[in-house]
């Protein structure tokens, strides 16, 4: 038994986990909370016993794709926090085996403490994100495991049935490679329960990176719109080729002002989007390009000076506004303008040296709570609490992340659609485009909003509603959604989600697992 202390079905708590950064949400009938493998099959086989809805969460922290929040009403949460072991670290490998509640926060300072030699990629979700929840949601990063999904290797899942399963070579008995080789030996089904709602995984190995040798950020700020399609076209092969293995992000001016405070109301007098004027006179005073590219190289120190004289020759002409920082710099440049800012003196210089260590310490895998913040950008009034879950302080937040092929002239595509339709429902376009593998992008759109003005709550659903269904048309479908989005995924005469239907109905028959999360509801 799971215990009285395990569950919870007090009003003020189904209130809390009923929070979205939606416009709307559902509210659970209750919220259970199982401490090991154990404890899910029991509660499994007791919902299958009910036909009670369960809706899994490894922290809730899913900002802007449904937070803890299910699909439907009365649903019962399972909130796996409590499961929070780090099972394992192989150091000379390279990967750990954990539990969903093991946040970025925790795992970062365990491995700082008894295995420094390894990094992990890190989200900007903040310290109190899990990974596990990031990765079965194809989440993704900074380092050159940025694609969490493709570093996962060997799933423990709770099956509808209270059966357990075993992915990879973990469920053979004694294996040694359960961990370092994902495949295994017959149909690959770790896919299966990536952004699906097949089962309940409640371990997972990832693989880690040994920390390089030698480690440099470079940044390239673009004074002009149209640099974005040749920024993307240049960097392109530097990817295939690999001399560029990491993620690499590039950011529009909206978006960089956004994660340093909130819309300037008062010098906007309310008129949404920001005038041209102001928004290039920010990024005059701010030393903010239209387009602003953030990445890193790693290895050698030999590998290091060959990548980036590498990224100077691809970029030409364009290398004028290239910046190389290397850690020592940045520790150097932190060191002078700490000890000058309190005297009035570089003020703006401290403020960059922090906003380049956020990006930097995420390129090396280190997690931080600052860039949660910039979701606070739309608020009409400064937030009375200093925690960073967007959700405390009422902000409203909608991720639009189509997923493109790496070219310039797709990269403008996505902009030349989705900028209007924004405008036209008063939000300025926050957007950035990672270069997730070495052939393809993802664009990230921030459709921020305060949640307790109603005006900007039904332009967000419509704005968003809008710029999803076009980007659709246009060819360019989303890498991940939230609840608001599901039902643009769905065609009924498409084979591929009547054969995901035919696999949830063989597995979950009675529908009792995240009812509605990607597979759509069986009849």
């Amino acid at each position: 038994m799971i215990g009285e202390d395990s569950v919870e079905s007090g009003s003020e708590i189904l209130s809390q986990y009923g929070r979205t950064t939606a416009p709307t949400g559902t509210e659970p009938c209750c919220i259970l909370y199982p401490s090991s493998t154990e404890h899910v099959q029991e509660i499994v086989r007791i919902a299958k016993a009910n036909d009670v809805v369960l809706y899994p969460i490894s922290k809730g922290k899913n900002w802007g794709y449904g937070d803890a929040c299910a699909p439907t009403d009365g649903n019962a949460i399972i909130d796996l926090g409590r499961m929070n072991r780090i099972v394992e670290v192989h150091d000379e490998l390279c990967y750990a085996v954990i539990e969903p509640g093991v946040t970025q926060g925790q795992f970062h300072q365990y491995l700082t403490e008894n295995h420094p030699g390894l990094w992990f990629d890190s989200t900007g979700a903040g310290l109190e994100a899990s990974l596990i929840g990031n990765t079965l949601d194809r989440g993704f990063g900074h380092t050159r495991y940025a694609d969490h999904f493709a570093t996962a290797c060997g799933m423990e899942i709770v099956l509808a049935s209270g059966e357990v399963i075993r992915t990879g070579h973990w469920h053979y008995d004694h294996a040694k490679t359960a961990h370092v080789y994902r495949y295994g030996t017959g149909p690959f089904l770790d896919g299966l329960f990536g952004q699906s709602n097949l089962g309940i995984v409640t371990r997972m190995g990832i693989w880690l990176m040994p920390k390089p040798e030698s480690f440099t950020a470079f940044y390239l700020r673009m004074p002009d719109d149209a640099h974005l399609e040749q920024a993307i076209d240049r960097i392109r092969p530097l990817r295939l080729d690999g001399t560029i293995t990491a993620a690499l992000h590039i950011a529009n001016d909206m978006r960089i002002i956004s994660a340093r405070g909130r819309y300037p109301w008062a010098e906007t007098d309310d008129v949404m989007p920001m005038p041209s004027s102001l928004r290039e006179k920010i990024r005059h005073d701010n030393g903010i390009g239209v387009w602003n590219v953030a990445g890193a190289v790693s290895g050698s120190a030999g590998q290091v000076r060959a990548s980036s004289r590498a990224l100077k020759r691809a970029l030409g002409p364009m290398k004028r506004y290239l910046t190389f920082v290397p850690e020592r710099r940045l520790i150097a440049a932190e060191r002078v303008t700490a000890k000058l800012e309190p005297l009035g003196i570089a003020t703006r210089f401290h403020e960059l040296a922090i906003n380049i260590r956020t990006n930097f310490d995420l390129a090396m895998g280190i997690p931080t709570n600052e860039a949660l913040f910039g979701s606070r950008w739309r608020l009409r009034e400064e937030p009375t609490t200093d925690s960073p879950d967007p959700l405390d302080a009422n902000v409203g937040l909608m991720w639009l992340s189509p997923v493109l092929p790496m070219t310039g002239a797709d990269a403008r595509a996505v902009m030349d659609i989705a900028a209007p339709i924004l405008a036209a429902h008063s939000f300025d376009p926050l957007v950035t485009f990672t270069m997730i593998n070495e052939r393809a992008m993802i664009a990230i759109l921030n459709v921020v909003f305060d949640k307790r003005v109603p005006e900007d709550c039904d332009n967000a659903a419509a704005g968003y509603a809008e710029v999803s269904e076009a980007l659709f048309d246009a060819g360019y479908p989303p890498y991940r959604t939230g609840p608001s989005g599901m039902h643009l995924l769905h065609n009924a005469d498409d084979p591929f989600w009547n054969v995901a239907s035919q696999i949830k109905r063989a597995l979950d028959p009675d529908d009792i697992i995240a009812r509605g999360r990607y597979i759509p509801p069986l009849d």
